[in-house]
């Protein structure tokens, strides 16, 4: 008999969300197997999070075939934790992208919000075609949780933010500090009003407390915090004086689209503590980057 609290799967090992979920895991005496691309080893798991997404901001592929990798992925995992007779609970993470991309302003948004799908793909902003993908893929897996009876609850976050142990620097990370990296106008996410944002760790916790929760429902927001751009770099130039930051002139050019707060309150309802300040979030990032020689 296995030691510990059980076996659980994680899909996409290596990526940024995935690694971190694992890493918090095993430090809670899970036993874990886990994927880089497809066919997870998901025999003898109680639980599965289903973190893998293919991920085209640059629109390299056509939507069609971004959306169709998406969802049979997601589907082709889900068919075989409902045939291993063992998974208890999937954790799908899907992306605030399913929530808050409107042809409409709302200051607040939970999860009874969806994006829409069509005013996407007439307005096309950046990365529209990741948004259909997310909340097409999202409406499927809740779908086949509801036809099959396979327990399914999907966390939806906003912008990760935070320290990595994956191989590569997480691109919303780069994104996250694109100020630092050679200006915030060559980076279309930081070009916004304002945006939420989580602590990676927070998400992996999120991730956990909702395959331990006696019984979780639907879909769940992960936003502790919205912020603006000049909010971040204030943060950050008054932690670190050192780094070159960009001048007011270049702040005020920022006038994106104002994306709305997503509500975290049904998972806080449910028992979930937020661990990471804002701040936290960005010297966690700064430092980690500083250490592996990206800053």
């Amino acid at each position: 008999m296995e030691k510990g609290k059980g076996r659980v799967c994680v899909t996409g090992g290596t990526g940024f969300i995935g690694s971190w979920i694992i890493k918090r895991l095993l430090e809670d005496g899970y036993t874990v197997n886990t994927t880089v691309r497809s066919n997870p080893a998901i025999e003898g798991c109680i639980g599965v999070f289903h973190t893998a997404t293919p991920v085209d901001f640059e629109l390299k592929e056509p939507e069609e075939i971004v959306i169709k990798r998406t969802i049979d992925g997601a589907l082709g995992i889900l068919k075989a934790c409902k045939n291993s007779k063992t998974v208890k609970r999937v954790v799908y993470t899907s992306s605030a992208s399913a929530v808050c991309m409107q042809n409409k302003e709302v200051e607040v948004m939970d999860e009874s919000y969806w994006s829409d799908v069509n005013n996407l793909r007439t307005l096309k902003p950046f990365a529209w075609s990741y948004a259909v993908s997310k909340t097409l893929a999202e409406k499927a897996v809740l779908e086949f949780g509801e036809q099959h009876g396979l327990d399914i609850v999907t966390l939806l976050p906003t912008f990760v933010v935070g320290p990595f142990i994956c191989p590569k620097l997480p691109s919303s990370v780069h994104s996250s500090l694109a100020f630092l990296f050679g200006g915030i106008n060559k980076n279309p996410l930081m070009l916004v009003s304002r945006t939420g944002m989580v602590h990676v760790d927070d998400v992996a916790r999120a991730h956990i407390f909702l395959l331990e929760h006696p019984n979780p429902k639907g879909r769940y927001n992960c936003s502790p915090f919205i912020a603006n751009i000049e909010e971040i770099v204030d943060l950050v130039s008054s932690k670190y004086p050192e780094l070159q930051m960009p001048t007011s002139k270049e702040l005020m050019g920022v006038k994106g689209p104002k994306f709305p707060h997503l509500t975290s309150k049904k998972l806080m309802d449910d028992g979930f503590k937020f661990k990471y300040s804002l701040e936290e979030m960005f010297e966690d990032a700064i430092e980690c980057c500083k250490e592996k020689g990206y800053l």
